[in-house]
């Protein structure tokens, strides 16, 4: 029992799910970091005025 090791298949198995593993947290790595880049992106002018408007429409209104 001790120093056995798995059969071929197993070991397939595990190869793949580690494979599947290092695959999914590098797409997770490039996730956040494609997310980091838009929240800092600065907001549009235009849209910043339109946010303002319906503010102020918002206000007269309530």
């Amino acid at each position: 029992m001790i120093g056995e090791t798995a059969p071929a298949e197993a070991r397939g198995t595990t190869a793949a799910l580690d494979e599947a593993r290092l695959r999914q947290q590098a797409i997770g790595v490039r996730l956040r970091r494609l997310f980091d880049e838009v929240v800092n992106e600065d907001v549009p002018g235009e849209f910043l005025e339109i946010l303002r408007r319906a503010d102020n429409r918002r206000e007269e209104a309530g």
